[in-house]
């Protein structure tokens, strides 16, 4: 095993944490390019260690915007790791070991009470709807290592847009009337947009970038957040295909989210109800380019199944809508599900 990393990292932690007296571990990730390594001290504190890819001045971005949003989110109280170092030359950043439990682990063992999972889940939407309040007061979107906020250009290029590269042509080679599915997009988009974008957003806030701690959950992965909608965050919980709940406990949770939300700032709650379903739309969208994307081209073949459940997740919400709001794309995915 390759101990640059973990070498960098003790002489970042300081004297001691000295290389020979730490075991190493390392850390596989889902979709990243990014590598990880747990260190575990002889006295049995731990950490863990995350470097870009080298000579990638877009990944070294990335990294310091994990460094910059996470002490933010600290102050602000969101329940992410601690951070204990940063090398701005290199980009390692050295943060808390959360452990090997994720939500969604807890959501796919047997061992896992229903109400114990939901207890769970509540927790989460509970915490987020604060998350997303409480840090949007001094966020600085020059944290921001991509765009410093989610909007329609985002929505049309790398939500539908991608679901139509990188799924519909790329992976399944489809025909597709281009011209009407892009007009559908665009209405897509214009709903969507409707929506107020000034909270912060994580922008993938799912079963699996949530740790489960001694019974309390705790956030990771929001490098890439910025300000955004309330609904956007929330739908990629709930509509995640790694978990597929049921259709009740999403019901559920979007009230008690709906809750804390409104015990925070003054929010209609049909109103919400109305942008979250446009929003989960995008999310679902974006999730299907991901996984056709990084199923086929980059080979992890771990994401390839869970194409399916996402293409009948986008295709029950599009069906909750009337039969003429969005017929091209209905019809798309009807496609897809025949193909995948």
């Amino acid at each position: 095993m390759d101990n640059a990393l973990a070498k960098q990292a003790c002489a970042l932690l300081g004297s001691t944490w000295q290389l020979e007296r730490v075991s190493v571990e390392q850390l596989t990730p889902d979709g990243s390019q990014r590598k990880f390594c747990r260190l575990v001290h002889e006295d049995g504190s731990a950490r863990v260690a995350i470097a870009p890819p080298e000579n990638d001045a877009v990944a070294l971005k990335e990294a310091a915007a994990g460094w910059t949003i996470g002490r933010h989110l600290l102050s602000c109280g969101v329940p992410v790791s601690a951070l204990f170092a940063y090398d701005e030359t290199s980009g390692v950043l050295v943060c808390e070991d959360l452990g090997n439990v994720r939500l969604h682990d807890v959501l796919m063992s047997s061992d896992s009470p229903p109400d114990y999972v939901e207890t769970l889940y509540t927790q989460t939407v509970v915490q987020l709807a604060r998350m997303q309040v409480r840090a949007c007061a001094q966020f600085n979107t020059s944290w921001c290592w991509d765009t410093a906020v989610y909007d329609r250009h985002i929505m049309l290029e790398r939500e539908s847009g991608y679901f139509l590269r990188a799924l519909c042509h790329d992976l399944l080679g489809l025909q597709v009337d281009l011209q009407a599915v892009h007009q559908e997009f665009e209405r897509l988009a214009d709903w969507a947009s409707q929506a107020d974008i000034g909270f912060f957003l994580h922008r993938d806030f799912q079963s699996r970038n949530i740790m489960v701690l001694e019974g309390k959950v705790r956030f990771i992965d929001y490098q890439a957040g910025r300000l955004g909608p309330l609904g956007y965050d929330l739908s990629s919980l709930l509509i995640d295909p790694y978990a597929t709940l049921p259709q009740e406990m999403q019901k559920r949770l979007v009230e008690r989210y709906l809750d804390e939300l409104t015990a925070l700032v003054p929010y209609d709650r049909e109103q919400f109800k109305n942008e979250y379903l446009a929003l989960s739309l995008q999310r679902n969208l974006q999730i299907l380019g991901a996984f056709a994307y990084l199923s086929h081209r980059r080979r992890k073949l771990f994401f390839g199944q869970y194409i399916k459940p996402a293409l009948e997740n986008l295709y029950e919400n599009l069906n909750r809508l009337d039969q003429g709001k969005f017929p091209f794309l209905r019809s798309l995915v009807e496609q897809c599900l025949t193909e995948v």
